[in-house]
């Protein structure tokens, strides 16, 4: 634990902004799942993909995530989806 009160503070600042980073990832990683598996499942995952999208988008602009992080991710899902619909 930390002694001095400004090493309280940050600690207390770091849980915060680490707990509000962990909803902004769940919540990126489960749009990925979900358009992957709509894909998976044949159906026009469009509305995923754009779902996904967004919230990748908002991750980076956040500093959850880079910003090439979040366009490698899109990208593979963009391939993925264009590799199922055209078999």
């Amino acid at each position: 634990m930390p002694n001095k009160n400004s090493a309280k503070k940050a600690l207390r600042q770091d849980q915060k902004r680490a707990a509000r980073n962990l909803v902004v990832k769940n919540a990126y990683k489960e749009a990925v799942k979900t358009a992957k598996k709509s894909i998976e499942a044949g159906t026009v995952a469009a509305d995923q993909i754009k779902a996904a999208q967004k919230k990748l988008a908002k991750a980076a602009k956040k500093g959850v995530i880079k910003k090439n992080t979040a366009s490698r991710k899109l990208s593979r899902l963009a391939k993925f989806a264009n590799k199922v619909t055209t078999k």
